[in-house]
């Protein structure tokens, strides 16, 4: 999994301490109500588009309001799209009238929402799509438009150049929309190394390239997905998949609908317990969850997004402990059956998918001594037994205590570790099993006999 957050800068151990990070996906895509790339998705007419996008104006738009939401709900962090791949701009920026502050709306949305997010105690990052599908010399490229190429590059580098320059203190910078182009042609390593010279203490993801050099090549006809460069960013950016990196820092993005990222009318979404469910798998493997809302196009935060909000604070509020500051690392025992475990110092958190009434809960392969077991949000006295496989932690409630995931804490005697003999089901040496087969018998009969 991923290393231990005292070996990161101490610049970055804000990212695994906060493990929770609130995504924004709005502009005037919102007004179509189908999602955040519906201009090429539809061909719309590139005119029609524009006119819709410079008259948009959502008087809802309060990103105090944003912000207070995001602390109660227990996000440590935001990423706002200041410009997706339509190219609209949610900043005043100069080097081109397409934006917020310079059509109907007059207003700076990017300066409003950081000051907003800073006054409440979160950390501020940006989102900055590299494609712009209004300029003819984005798919041209290089080789077929070299002047208007380096025309639009110039246009990129100086963007990022004003958002790292305006807008105080940004913790990270989320790159998108690097196809079809590699890394020399985006101007990626010269435009890292102005940005750390803005901003020395910044996190930059993995999508300057187009593609992980080192995979092979798409079959014939398939477009290339969101490139996830091992070799670029400082963390990774796994999409709509939970997967661990063991180098570098990683983030998961995940949306609270079923697909979409932007705005979309008549989206199924997630309960708050699939959420909470992306939040702990992440949290246990060591990474960082994204999790993403579209804004409606007057600005307002949907409705069910605030109902996941609200519970997943409640949740945090008695169990956040787990979350914020946890540490992967490989598993210290079997959980697969009732739930995961979360590492964080000498404490094993166990977090209960499944809580069975029984009253126990059962640990194999837990090799560390265990202290004491708390019922996080409970008084209630907790009993616990073990022994050279296995941790028992009785006392426990017939009801769970919360309708979402209850958390069990063992204090250890050290940091949890699991027993030398463990490498889950199906890893490790399988003479491990034998002595725990041969107490049956040898033989395939009930009884374990063998017959003649």
């Amino acid at each position: 999994m991923i290393a231990a957050m005292s070996t990161l800068p101490v610049h970055w151990s804000w990212f695994n301490e906060s493990r929770l990070g609130l995504f924004i996906h709005w502009g005037p895509y919102a007004l179509h109500a189908r999602g955040e790339q519906v201009l090429i998705r539809e061909l719309m007419d590139q005119q029609e588009y524009a006119r819709a996008a410079c008259a948009w104006n959502p008087q809802a738009f309060d990103a105090r309001a944003w912000a207070r939401t995001a602390k109660a709900a227990g996000f440590r962090y935001a990423v706002l799209t200041t410009r997706h791949h339509d190219g609209f701009c949610l900043w005043d920026s100069r080097l081109t009238d397409y934006t917020t502050a310079r059509q109907a709306a007059g207003r700076d949305f990017v300066r409003e929402y950081a000051e907003a997010f800073r006054a409440e105690g979160l950390k501020v990052g940006l989102y900055y799509s590299l494609a712009d599908w209004r300029v003819p010399a984005y798919f041209a490229g290089p080789a077929r438009d070299p002047q208007g190429w380096a025309r639009f590059r110039a246009y990129v580098h100086g963007q990022v150049a004003e958002l790292l320059t305006g807008y105080g203190d940004i913790c990270e910078f989320w790159f998108d929309g690097a196809w079809p182009r590699n890394a020399a042609a985006w101007g990626s390593a010269e435009l890292v190394a102005m940005m750390r010279r803005l901003q020395p203490g910044i996190l930059i993801n993995n999508r300057l390239d187009s593609r992980d050099p080192d995979a092979p090549p798409p079959p014939p006809g398939q477009i290339e997905a969101a490139g996830e460069s091992r070799v670029l960013g400082d963390f990774g950016t796994p999409e709509h998949h939970t997967t661990a990196e063991s180098d570098r820092p990683w983030e998961a993005c995940h949306t609270t609908t079923c697909r979409l990222w932007g705005f979309t009318a008549g989206e199924r979404w997630r309960d708050a317990v699939q959420v909470l469910d992306l939040l702990t798998d992440a949290a246990a493997k060591g990474g960082n969850l994204l999790l993403n809302v579209g804004p409606d196009p007057d600005g307002q935060l949907p409705d069910e997004f605030l109902r996941i909000g609200e519970r997943l604070g409640a949740w945090m509020a008695v169990n956040g402990e787990c979350i914020h500051g946890s540490e992967g690392g490989p598993d210290a025992g079997e959980s697969v059956t009732w739930g995961r475990m979360i590492r964080k110092g000498d404490a094993l958190y166990l977090v209960v998918r499944f809580w069975d009434g029984r009253g126990e809960l059962v640990v194999h392969g837990l090799g560390t001594a265990v202290r004491a077991a708390t019922l996080l949000g409970s008084t209630a006295a907790l009993g616990v037994r073990q022994d050279a496989d296995h941790v028992v932690v009785s006392g426990l409630p017939r009801q769970p205590p919360t309708g979402l995931f209850p958390v069990i804490r063992l204090d250890c005697a050290g940091r949890p570790q699991a027993t030398a003999r463990y490498h889950g089901l199906w890893g490790g040496d399988p003479m491990r099993y034998h002595a725990w087969a041969a107490a049956r018998g040898s033989s395939v009969w009930t009884d374990g006999r063998e017959r003649p």
